[in-house]
């Protein structure tokens, strides 16, 4: 009885990983979009007007808490699961296992482990400002954090640019594996779709890091 209750809070747990994963893809797409309005010719109009829009629309405010929830119990699901699986082989086999394992899932864990890393730091500098935990020296004429001006300070620092992209470099292996492991996980698992879903799956694994890391390059090397 308790043997099978373990079994199925393992599934469970990889299930609602697996639909925050997801989730978490969709807002990535969102979050590059306001990120490409920092290339616009237009002094930081557009990307100012969405950081006023995401700072103050109370939708976004509610949105804001169950993103971090998302990223909370998503990173302690995945911490939890990879401990169980430790625990669960504490000792190396005498022989390998010959069931194909993908190289990436190996190290699921210390991929995101370094995703970690760079969110704690992207939230110092950004959303931390937003709240008041952090002080600011720029801000608006309504007096909001000028994040226009406080990201071209960012990545017009070359050791900061250069780590910002090596993130996004990791984080691009990291979708890359967990995209196709959490349709698998929701059992769409068929060789008619898994095809698709593995290329589709590298796709956004390269375009979208791709997008997020043309910013630093633009300001790094054209602005």
């Amino acid at each position: 009885m308790n043997s099978s209750f373990l079994r199925f809070s393992s599934i469970t747990k990889k299930i609602w990983m697996a639909f925050l994963g997801l989730f978490l893809m969709i807002f990535l797409v969102v979050h590059l979009g306001i990120n490409l309005c920092l290339l616009r010719s237009d002094g930081g109009a557009w990307f100012t007007a969405a950081a006023h829009f995401m700072g103050t629309n109370y939708i976004v405010k509610v949105f804001e808490i169950g993103l971090f929830a998302g990223f909370i119990i998503h990173i302690m699901l995945g911490i939890i699961l990879q401990v169980q699986n430790w625990m669960a082989r504490p000792v190396r086999y005498m022989v390998s296992n010959k069931t194909y394992t993908p190289f990436l899932s190996k190290y699921m864990i210390y991929t995101g482990g370094i995703v970690l890393i760079f969110l704690i730091i992207h939230f110092i500098n950004f959303y931390f400002i937003k709240m008041g935990w952090v002080s600011n020296v720029h801000t608006s004429a309504e007096g909001e954090p000028n994040f226009y001006v406080i990201a071209q300070e960012l990545f017009a620092q070359p050791v900061y640019s250069i780590l910002y992209i090596l993130f996004f470099i990791v984080l691009g292996f990291h979708l890359n594996q967990a995209f196709q492991a959490a349709w698998q996980t929701l059992g769409v698992n068929h060789p008619q779709y898994n095809t698709c879903i593995q290329r589709f799956g590298t796709f956004y694994a390269i375009i979208v890091p791709l997008g997020f890391i043309i910013v630093p390059v633009y300001f790094l090397l054209i602005r």
